[in-house]
């Protein structure tokens, strides 16, 4: 195997170790030279008949020195340079005067330095120094510490952890209400199998032999009398897990970038989110412009990696935007120069853009079809013609005009929604999903006819003017037109109760309980296109599922257990548990920053996280 190897100084993990080597496949990447001399230590400096005492501290990537004399000290300009040196010092008082400046080669492993220097008027001087006792480090960064109790390590290695990585279970829930969110509807007192992280049997009175055959593995039964089985809640519009950004105020587009490159695993609003049932979410870029970025969908597998958190060959979609955010004319004064400035530029934005990302496309098929035409001579000549310059925003743009990738478009207002259809129907394209769409319920019967699905706020409304119109029972109306409706988040808070807001469809305008469900379960699944892997409870379906100690939609309902993928991510009782392990580590880690404050230590910086939203602009760095 090739070597992936660091060398450090000294302990990796201690706070003032120094990388020296990075081995990457085999390859030295040097940081520190080794064979670099050590200068530090005191020495006697001899010079113009003088003999001063120059002490050379500090690190020994970074040396620092100063002249002492009778115990005051006057700062050097040190700079070493491998076996050179170069001094820069003012000493009027031993009547040196003005800067004098000293350069010369070190010797035998640093005992001693001689060369030639300056003085103020420009005269040369020798000059050397003569080591009189070895570099002591005066912070003993790697002296042994105090004992302390080392913490556990932990999946995400932050707060609500796992001390180890939740596994596949084989699951029996019995007698439970099951909201398959499915034509077969609602079950009472049923029973539910998941096994290897799939969904193994739903139904009545089902025994060992029906459900496992001979081979019947080691399950755990789970008594859910009075209890409530619906399948995970799944947000289509999320801006959690996401770091260092998700917007792009400067460009009309930013088509090239994914949000997939920024996912946090480690962001507590995915536990917290689990608490409340969620098990998977669509994390969208801003709305600061019309075309925005990649989105990322994720499966809420707490205490995975990053790239471990996407959801498997999920289609791909990009956030498109409409409205006051995208053309910024009332920003400010200093939001003035980036086009477009108004609702009819914001529509020529999308036509420039597709009339390019259709040539862009033309050209690599074009391309592509004359390589497949050069003769065998031209191949072995290498004379096939040159490819197009390859250009990643036109790319993608052109996957969305060939059905390749999938629009969720930020959008209020009933004349911006007929246009963005209008350009996407004159251009051969779906809109797949408008979000928010508080104003879906002037426009259903043309959506319908798009075939556009909608992802809703429930009852917000008048929280800006352009979303003055928003009425509650939007979603009620969409529901009835037809059209594919989800309720949506866009808030790390409200997404820990979508099943509340799932009931706001019931009281306004009469959805029927199982298909108010369905507003946070299978529609998001249908609109993100993961519906036969999630959003209900069937045969064969990954087992993303929740227990309820109430009715789903009640106000009162607790998540117990909630599982992604067959592994118990959030338990009621465990939680409690976490609560308690973490006062206790909390107060360590108090202690433990104490205590090394006393001996010097360095103090841990802040580490800060944002709650994202469509229009934040900042990021961590600010």
């Amino acid at each position: 195997l090739e070597a992936n190897v660091l060398v450090t100084d000294g302990p990796i993990f201690h706070p003032e170790a120094l990388l020296l080597e990075n081995w990457v496949q085999g390859e030295q990447h040097t940081y520190v030279n080794r064979d670099e001399v050590d200068v530090r230590g005191t020495y006697n400096l001899v010079v113009a008949e003088r003999v001063l005492s120059l002490e050379v501290t500090g690190e020994l990537s970074k040396p620092k020195a100063k002249v002492v004399i009778d115990s005051t000290d006057y700062k050097v300009d040190f700079t070493p340079d491998g076996r050179l040196v170069s001094l820069g010092m003012q000493l009027d008082t031993l009547g040196l005067d003005g800067w004098w400046r000293l350069s010369g080669n070190v010797w035998m492993d640093s005992r001693i330095w001689e060369g030639r220097g300056q003085r103020a008027d420009g005269t040369w001087v020798e000059w050397s120094a003569i080591r009189q006792s070895e570099p002591v480090d005066e912070d003993s960064t790697f002296q042994a510490q105090p004992d302390s109790v080392q913490g556990d390590v932990m999946y995400p290695f932050v707060a609500y952890g796992n001390v180890e990585r939740p596994a596949q279970r084989t699951v029996w829930f019995e007698r439970a209400t099951v909201w398959t969110c499915e034509a077969t509807g609602k079950f009472e007192q049923a029973d539910v199998v998941i096994h290897n992280g799939k969904i193994l049997a739903v139904g009545e009175a089902l025994d060992e032999a029906s459900v496992f055959g001979s081979n019947v593995p080691a399950y755990e039964r789970v008594d859910a009398r009075g209890k409530h089985l619906t399948p995970g809640i799944i947000d289509e519009h999320t801006h959690i897990a996401a770091t260092r950004g998700i917007n792009e105020g400067t460009q009309a587009s930013s088509a090239e970038v994914t949000i997939e490159s920024s996912v946090n695993s480690e962001d507590v609003n995915i536990y917290r989110q689990l608490a409340g049932g969620v098990t998977t979410a669509q994390i969208l870029h801003g709305s600061a412009n019309p075309i925005g970025g990649q989105s990322a969908i994720i499966k809420f597998r707490w205490g995975a990696s990053p790239q471990d958190l996407l959801f498997e060959d999920a289609s791909p979609f990009i956030k498109f935007a409409l409205g006051e955010n995208v053309k910024q004319s009332n920003w400010g004064s200093d939001y003035r120069s980036r086009f477009p400035q108004t609702r009819m530029g914001v529509e020529q934005v999308y036509y420039d853009h597709f009339y390019r990302a259709r040539e862009y496309d033309q050209a690599w098929k074009d391309y592509r079809q004359n390589v497949r035409n050069s003769s065998r001579k031209a191949r072995r000549k290498n004379a096939l013609p040159a490819a197009p310059r390859r250009d990643l925003e036109l790319e993608t743009l052109a996957q969305i005009l060939n059905e390749e990738r999938f629009v969720t478009c930020h959008s209020y207002r009933q004349d911006e929604i007929n246009m963005l259809m209008h350009v996407a129907d004159s251009m051969g394209f779906t809109i797949n999903t408008f979000t928010h769409i508080l104003e879906g319920y002037k426009v259903a019967d043309k959506m319908a006819e798009h075939g556009a699905g909608g992802s809703s706020f429930s009852d917000w409304w008048a929280y800006k003017f352009e979303v003055k119109d928003a009425i509650p029972y939007n979603g009620a109306v969409l529901h009835g037109q037809g059209i594919v409706t989800a309720f949506n988040s866009d808030d790390a808070e409200m997404a820990r109760r979508l099943n509340q807001e799932a009931a706001k469809a019931v009281k306004y305008g009469g959805v029927s309980e199982e298909e108010a469900l369905k507003f946070v379960t299978l529609n998001p699944a249908k609109l993100l296109r993961i519906d036969h892997r999630t959003g209900s409870i069937a045969v064969g379906k990954d087992a993303d599922i929740v227990l309820w100690d109430d009715h789903p939609l009640s106000v009162y309902a607790r998540a117990e257990q909630t599982y992604v993928d067959g592994m118990k991510y959030f338990d009621l009782e465990e939680d409690a548990a976490k609560r308690e392990w973490m006062r206790v580590e909390r107060a360590r880690l108090i202690q433990a920053m104490k205590a090394a404050a006393k001996g010097g230590g360095r103090a841990p910086s802040e580490r800060m996280h944002l709650h994202y939203h469509c229009d934040t602009l900042t990021d961590e760095n600010r």
